[in-house]
């Protein structure tokens, strides 16, 4: 049986999976992504780092008793098997980016939020799950496109909840939720300054500190998940800002975990945009989207799709951190190969490589940036981190870049 010991400076005691508490102890957890099952399946998970893993995503539907899970059934059910095997805590999360359309018709009524708990403690009960964490993205605020959305989001989210941990079963399982930069929207449309409320219900949220600069930004070629923004020309967003605003409007530290990113946001930069006269690679350098490079499963045939709001989109240029080994960006050690320019921003404590051949330039972590991501959760009383996604690190890299960070060690007995 193996354990995790977590940082002598946070007195929460040896955090075990078999006996892990959502409440109190550090945290090391992940998403799994349902939909690489057949590429990546569970058993391949390291699970003697992690104690709690989530499966994503179910998705919500306009009918308030179903929740889809988009024919990953089998998937679903051999990842919780698998957990149970290694003692982890097997969550589901039920949302994301293309699963939150309807969250806010789900808990808009009294009788809507009465039969959506029901229909969360039937996915509990017919996979055994040990939680359930909703990514709703996001409350009175759009973002798909076509998502309902309310005024009263935030507000029917809570009441949601607490009827959720009200019930027998909802007060003996791992609630969490995925969040973004800011607090949930009130009904003005700005950030709650107080959600407390939500920290009662919830064991822990994790703050999805990424994707605050990619293909679809304006400005230069930018930071993908940075640390901080402090000292950045363009202000989108960091992990610091983040959680002073998340602590600001008095959601408890200890239950915060920071989402960092195995994955990074690639853009087609001319070679005479990306380097000073130096040769060296310069911060935010145009870049053209007309030329967006393929990223990770895109192929010439299939580099735009049409969302459920039918927008078409693509490619995404998305390249994870072990794809970015398989194409020559990165030795497999995780350091720059050859041939490959690098930057390391200090500012947001986040580095680039930079083909010149392909003139293809990608913002990501490596085990540098986990490493100072480590280091802040420890230091700013963190409950732990949560990793997007579990399939995408390369020879646990960058998993074991952040718990050595932050002092946690493996225990087996």
């Amino acid at each position: 049986m193996c354990g995790l010991v977590p940082p002598k400076q946070v007195s929460r005691g040896v955090v075990n999976p078999a006996s892990f508490n959502a409440a109190e102890d550090v945290l090391a957890t992940a998403w799994y992504p349902g939909w690489l099952a057949d590429v990546y399946p569970p058993e391949k998970i390291s699970w003697t780092k992690f104690n709690a893993m989530t499966f994503a995503f179910g998705l919500t539907t306009n009918d308030v008793s179903k929740v889809d899970l988009a024919g990953a059934e089998q998937a679903l059910q051999t990842f919780v098997t698998q957990a149970k095997n290694n003692s982890v805590p097997a969550l589901l999360s039920i949302g994301g980016w293309t699963g939150s359309q309807y969250f806010s018709t789900a808990v808009a009524t009294e009788a809507n939020r009465t039969a959506f708990v029901q229909t969360i403690l039937g996915l509990v009960s017919t996979y055994n799950l040990d939680g359930i964490d909703f990514d709703w993205e996001y409350p009175n605020k759009q973002g798909l496109g076509c998502n309902t959305i309310s005024p009263s989001d935030s507000a029917n989210f809570l009441l949601f909840l607490q009827a959720l941990r009200a019930t027998p079963v909802g007060s003996n399982i791992t609630l969490s939720a995925a969040v973004g930069l800011a607090p949930f929207n009130g009904p003005d449309e700005q950030p709650m300054s107080d959600v407390s409320g939500f920290a009662k219900v919830l064991d822990y949220i994790a703050i999805m500190a990424y994707d605050i600069w990619g293909s679809f930004s304006t400005g230069g070629v930018g930071p993908n998940a940075p640390l901080d923004d402090s000292c950045a020309p363009s202000k989108q967003g960091s992990a610091t800002a983040a959680v002073k605003a998340w602590t600001a409007a008095k959601f408890p530290p200890h239950q915060i975990a920071l989402g960092v990113a195995a994955y990074g946001h690639s853009f087609h930069v001319d070679t005479s945009s990306a380097k000073d006269s130096s040769g060296n690679l310069i911060p935010y350098p145009p870049f053209n989207k007309a030329q967006q490079p393929l990223g990770d499963g895109e192929t010439t045939s299939n580099t735009q799709e049409m969302d459920k709001c039918g927008v078409v989109s693509g490619p995404g240029g998305v390249f994870s951190f072990w794809s970015l080994i398989n194409n020559k960006f990165l030795n497999a050690d995780g350091t720059p190969a050859s041939g490959i320019d690098y930057r390391f921003d200090n500012c947001g404590q986040t580095p680039y490589v930079y083909n010149p051949t392909s003139q293809v330039m990608v913002s990501f972590d490596d085990p540098k940036s986990f490493a100072a991501k480590g280091q802040f959760i420890d230091t700013q009383g963190l409950r732990g981190f949560a990793m997007w996604h579990a399939a995408g690190d390369a020879d646990d890299l960058l998993i074991d870049s952040i718990s050595d960070a932050m002092g946690i060690e493996q225990v087996c007995s």
